[in-house]
């Protein structure tokens, strides 16, 4: 697993061209969270329901896609991002510092809790 903290994945999202695939913006935090705060362009599956959801993401997308994991801090994603890797999925990216280092360095008009 590829880690980045929100800097370098700002800089990465910002070169990435309009040709290439986006990767998929995965937060893994409680609905409550997610509509507290959250970066644009993230798609929500709670970590208690990411196993019940596997067979769907892997219907939906390529197991080769890149998928950034997100969270709060950075621990559960990471968790997930493991779980993610034993079930295949081989280009696996953690947001190290989660949507609270996020909105420290990247969005400073994001709430916090």
């Amino acid at each position: 697993m590829r880690h980045f903290n929100p800097l370098q994945l700002h800089e990465y999202l910002s070169e990435l061209s309009n040709s290439e695939i986006a990767p998929l913006l995965l937060d893994v935090r409680e609905p409550w969270e997610f509509v507290y705060c959250n970066i644009e362009g993230s798609v929500l599956i709670p970590m208690g329901q990411l196993a019940s959801k596997l067979e769907t993401l892997e219907a939906e997308i390529d197991h080769e896609r890149e998928i950034i994991m997100i969270c709060h801090h950075g621990i559960r994603s990471r968790q997930m991002g493991y779980y993610m890797e034993q079930a295949g999925f081989k280009n696996i990216t953690n947001l190290d510092g989660g949507v609270e280092q996020w909105a420290e360095d990247i969005d400073k008009t994001m709430k916090r809790y």
